[in-house]
């Protein structure tokens, strides 16, 4: 109420020094529109801290206003006793003021201290003091007067998990190609009364009275986040439950180990999310909004935040506006696979963030559109380069001097294998012989037959000669491959003279010239030889 003669603008919120130690966050608003508030110093009062509260409108004479202030104070709660024994509840410590303080004088004013637990130890006392299951109120007191301190002890019971993130680092990477990756990698502390005395797993599984660890927590995230994985230095932690639902992701976060006080644990949290939803664009002009601090846990403490904003190369005419001050870090650039010049790196800092520090960023910069080719124009360079490389290096010879040795066994390779390609192609024609002989026993048509074995002699005749010129050359680098090319020679003679003899007599036969049992007579030797030369034969090629 503006008591005085002429129209105020704004007023003083005083804090006391253990109270600005610990504050997280301030916030005054009227009918739900925040005040601007500004830090600022009072001379008469070298012991407290003071914020000056601007109104919407000037407050007139004998008018009155209902601004409500709210303040969030971190590590204010103390564990007493500091450590406890596994089965043992915890109980902490708060101390403060009886009053609400203030540098004006307070007409009337109630104090309601609202408690997890209906244990209470103990609790200050200042008429009129009225206290029920779980709350204690103190009041009302009427005509109190400005600046006005009375020491208030609250002793109680409080199992909430006390969990603080020391440090946590949010990386988010930009991609213009529809994606944006979040990882965030945290550090988190159980700052309740510490666990004296040994651990045993068995007692906690069997009696489950740890009334003051951790088993797990909540983390909710975006529900268009997808790809979600926890792991920490030993891999994957599979002992995460994640529910999809309309409006967010939960993931339910389960550490290796329970958390007793003094305890903590490490890890890394990551998802992606589209970009359409966070990034807004007119041109080559673009918009980043995402938060600046997300959720981890309920009743979240931060104690160090680091954001880590990674843009896409090329990105200028960057400007980050936060929803709080924050400490600018040094840009940097960052490299990863198909970067030239490197990609912008935003970094910024802040300290003892709560729940309502769950804000949005608004990042403005420029990023030309004809940059979205330099990936795909890379990797089509990249494969092009390679392709080249290739080619040439097949057809480069680097030797320094010619290996006589090496090629001279290369030349006797392939000379064998032409050896035992054109003896394949007669082993094929002898075959045919074979069958043209059967024929000609059963058709008696011996001009037929005359015709068909003159072009499988001839045949047989023609890669012999191939098979001789390629010995010649074969002499000409290895002695040795050559000899048994001549032998391989040699036995093929006595298996084509064998045939032939052997075509003969049948020819004898069919005619009438030659009787049956002299024709077995003279077969059965012809055969016999014809066959040790063909063993011969493929000894010999085994050797080539």
């Amino acid at each position: 109420e503006n008591t005085g003669s002429g129209a105020v603008k704004s007023f003083l919120l005083p804090l006391t020094n253990a109270e600005k130690a610990h504050l997280s966050f301030i916030n005054a608003q009227v009918g739900g529109s925040s005040l601007k508030l500004s830090e600022t110093a009072v001379a008469e009062q070298p012991d407290l801290s003071f914020f000056k509260v601007d109104l919407k409108d000037s407050l007139q004479a004998g008018k009155t206003v209902n601004v409500e202030v709210e303040l969030v104070l971190s590590h204010i709660l103390s564990p007493y006793p500091e450590k406890i024994q596994q089965g043992e509840k915890q109980l902490v410590r708060f101390t403060g003021n009886h009053y609400a303080l203030s540098p004006y004088t307070t007409t009337s004013q109630t104090t309601t201290v609202a408690l997890p637990s209906p244990n209470i130890e103990s609790y200050s006392r200042l008429k009129p003091t009225q206290a029920t299951d779980n709350s204690i109120t103190y009041g009302p007191y009427e005509s109190v007067p400005a600046f006005a301190v009375d020491a208030m002890t609250l002793h109680y019971e409080n199992n909430s998990p006390f969990l603080c993130v020391t440090r946590l680092e949010r990386v988010i990477e930009v991609s213009h190609w529809g994606n944006i990756a979040i990882e965030e990698t945290i550090d988190v502390l159980h700052t309740g009364a510490k666990l004296k005395g040994p651990f045993s797993r068995y007692d906690y599984q069997r009696e489950h009275n740890a009334y003051s660890s951790i088993k797990s927590f909540k983390t909710v995230m975006p529900a268009s986040a997808k790809d979600v994985y926890y792991r920490d230095e030993i891999g994957n932690i599979s002992t995460s439950h994640m529910r999809v639902q309309d409006d967010a992701v939960e993931v339910d976060l389960r550490p290796r180990f329970p958390l007793f006080g003094g305890w903590k644990t490490h890890y890394k949290l990551g998802y992606n999310v589209p970009s359409y939803e966070y990034m807004y664009n007119s041109g080559d002009d673009y918009i980043l909004k995402m938060r600046l601090l997300d959720h981890v846990f309920d009743d979240l403490v931060v104690d160090e935040l680091e954001v880590t904003i990674i843009l896409p190369e090329g990105v200028r005419d960057i400007k980050l506006d936060t929803p709080y001050p924050v400490e600018h870090l040094p840009e940097g650039l960052h490299y990863t696979y198909l970067d030239t010049v490197g990609r912008p790196v935003i970094k910024a800092v802040a300290r003892n963030l709560v729940e309502n520090h769950i804000q949005d960023f608004t990042l403005n910069y420029t990023f030309p559109t004809v940059l979205m080719l330099q990936e795909p124009i890379l990797i089509v360079l990249a494969f092009f380069i390679l392709f080249l490389t290739v080619i040439l290096y097949v057809r480069l010879d680097l030797t320094l001097s010619k290996d006589e040795a090496m090629e001279a066994k290369m030349r006797v390779s392939s000379n064998c294998e032409l050896v035992h390609g054109h003896h394949d192609t007669r082993a094929a024609s002898y075959e045919k012989l074979e069958e043209e002989l059967h024929k000609l026993k059963a058709s008696k048509d011996v001009v037929q037959s005359q015709t068909a074995t003159k072009k499988l002699i001839q045949s047989i005749r023609d890669e012999s000669q191939s098979i001789n010129d390629i010995a010649a050359k074969i002499r000409l680098d290895n002695a040795e491959y050559a000899d048994k090319v001549v032998e391989l020679q040699k036995h093929d003679k006595v298996v084509r003279e064998c045939v032939t003899t052997q075509l003969s007599n049948v020819e004898k036969l069919v005619s009438g010239k030659m009787s049956k049992q002299a024709y077995m007579d003279a077969d059965a030797p012809l055969h016999k030889k014809k066959e040790e030369s063909l063993e011969k034969t493929k000894s010999v090629l085994t050797g080539i």
